[in-house]
């Protein structure tokens, strides 16, 4: 038997056989050639049999998993019409006289360790696309389509990196988890096993993927991060009862759908869902969240190539309000910056992005970029239940410039006779120990707080998020943090405003007690843990 530690990106658990996944030509060939012209040619045409290859992908993945999911492969479409990576090929062909799949190979391998090398995570995970579209291009250069077999019996994907391209190519009731060498938690292939609840394990390392072979049984440990090869009848036996307790818990937290929210004593709390796409708002709705506490809106920047249109954002806001009927959407309004970055933002680099030009600091310093995005939201307002929310406040200078910039845009919006919900409720996030400690000068401005856990933490104990290497000081449960939560709590209810959490904290269900005696209204967490909260709210009793 042997142990190995990854990044865990689910916490289930999964038992089965391996199948080893490699979509990349096993031999390339770094043949020179003579007629270069002619080569060029060839890599043309299979540039154009690519993003053929491609469409077909986009449209299966929509019908499968929705448009965000879907929308990758639009992304890897636009890749391959990236000037600069066709001229490295196309330079590579011409000046070095090698074969197109040879060019295409190196040229791979010095974009993907660009990003590799780039401090932002979302980045970073961009060289596995990169990847992902080479691998095409050469397999199709080389004339090895994805001709896969297909899986006959469920089974734990392993691979160097995975993206939803190759999951899409299995069905999906076979797929039991998945592992890989390289990846991040922030790959798209990361973000389809959550919205999936697949098990699943990242950052393994090759040594991990060269001890792997097909149909050898592993267990893989999507909440510890681990995965053990050969296991011995200790572990199989344990991990088969870890399995059948993960079975009956979904099965007695599935049984807690369309029940209240609300305490053995009588006290009724929102319980919503944290989600960042379309896709992952649909899902939320299936885990059965009661509205949405955190609707994060920076995927329509890092996904483009450009700024988004008012068109744009508003056609999506519109479509989230839609599929939410009636239920309230809180949008968080953008939130780029520190460790979220969008290449064509061009901004400045910074020694201290956490501490730097982020969220609401870049609106208010680009009012247009702002008033794009709230006149969007303003406009989506006339089709549902939403509210805005604005992040990284810190000062009442700062909320009252965001509230000024609104109500400018709703001006501007009567003048155009467009409609718009006239009584749209705005909050902020609480995030930072300054806007907690003045808390009782922007509540009377705002209808709600949200406190954002995550960055408050950050910036109460001076411990970069970002930083693994300081998990082991990380104390979630730490009383200067639970201080700022009740002091905000208490000067937001001295003027009747409403107060949630929907920082990571919220789903330590170890603290849902805790939170609803300091007399938090809200809790908002990703979906899937949205049963297990409402289970520990049910169970908790406050009036003591």
């Amino acid at each position: 038997m042997r142990k190995w530690q990854g990044l865990g990106v689910f916490p289930k658990i999964a038992i089965g056989p391996v199948y080893v996944l490699s979509l990349r030509a096993s031999i390339i060939p770094t043949d020179k050639i003579s007629d270069t012209s002619a080569e060029i040619t060839r890599f043309e045409n299979a540039r154009t049999q690519a993003k053929a290859q491609l469409h077909d992908l986009y449209q299966q993945a929509l019908a499968q998993t929705g448009e965000e999911n879907a929308a990758i492969f639009e992304i890897h479409q636009m890749m391959l019409e990236d000037a600069d990576y066709l001229e490295s090929i196309n330079d590579f062909i011409k000046n070095e006289k090698y074969n197109a799949a040879y060019a295409v190979s190196k040229t791979s391998e010095k974009f993907a360790d660009l990003f590799s090398q780039m401090e932002d995570d979302y980045m970073k995970a961009r060289a596995a696309d990169v990847q992902d579209i080479s691998n095409r291009l050469i397999r199709i250069l080389c004339g090895k389509e994805d001709s896969l077999a297909p899986l006959q019996t469920p089974s734990i994907i392993i691979a160097e990196d995975l993206l939803p391209s190759q999951i899409l190519l299995f069905d999906e009731k076979y797929i039991l988890g998945f592992a890989t060498a390289k990846g991040s938690v922030n790959s798209h292939a990361s973000i389809l096993a959550r919205t999936k609840g697949l098990p699943a394990v990242v950052g393994l390392g090759m040594k991990w993927l060269d001890n792997c072979s097909n149909k050898q049984t592993v267990i893989l440990d999507g909440q510890k991060g681990t995965f053990i090869t050969e296991p011995d009848e200790t572990s199989l036996k344990q991990a088969k009862k870890m399995l059948l307790e993960q079975e009956e818990e979904s099965l007695q937290l599935a049984a807690l759908k369309g029940t209240p929210d609300k305490t053995k004593d009588g006290r009724e709390i929102k319980l919503y869902a944290n989600v960042g796409s379309l896709s992952e708002l649909k899902e939320a709705f299936n885990f059965d969240a009661r509205g949405i506490g955190l609707f994060r809106t920076e995927f329509l920047y890092l996904d483009h190539q450009d700024y988004p249109t008012e068109e744009t954002l508003f056609e999506t806001f519109k479509q989230a309000v839609q599929i939410a009927k009636d239920k309230l959407i809180i949008f968080r309004t953008l939130d780029i910056g520190a460790d979220k970055t969008v290449p064509y933002f061009n901004l400045p680099s910074e020694e201290n992005p956490a501490l730097g030009m982020r969220a609401i600091r870049l609106c208010l310093t680009n009012p247009q970029l702002f008033k794009t995005q709230l006149r969007a939201l303003l406009r989506a307002s006339a089709f549902g239940n939403i509210a805005i929310m604005y992040p990284m406040i810190s000062s009442l200078k700062e909320l009252e410039q965001a509230q000024n910039l609104l109500e400018e845009t709703k001006q501007e919006l009567i003048k155009e006779k467009i409609a718009f919900n006239k009584d749209i409720q705005t909050g902020i996030m609480i995030e930072t120990p300054a806007a907690a400690l003045v808390s009782e000068t922007l509540a009377p401005l705002v209808d709600f707080f949200s406190i954002g856990t995550n960055d408050l933490l950050q910036y109460t104990c001076a411990l970069d998020r970002q930083n693994s290497a300081l998990i082991p000081f990380t104390d979630l449960h730490h009383p200067a943090l639970l201080k700022l939560i009740k002091m905000t709590v208490d000067n937001a209810h001295s003027v009747g405003k409403w107060v949630g959490i929907c920082g990571e904290i919220a789903s330590d269900i170890s603290l849902t007690e805790t939170f609803l005696s300091m007399g938090i209204d809200e809790l908002s967490v990703a979906s899937p843990h949205i049963l297990r909260v409402r289970r520990a709210i049910q169970q908790a009793r406050i009036d003591k």
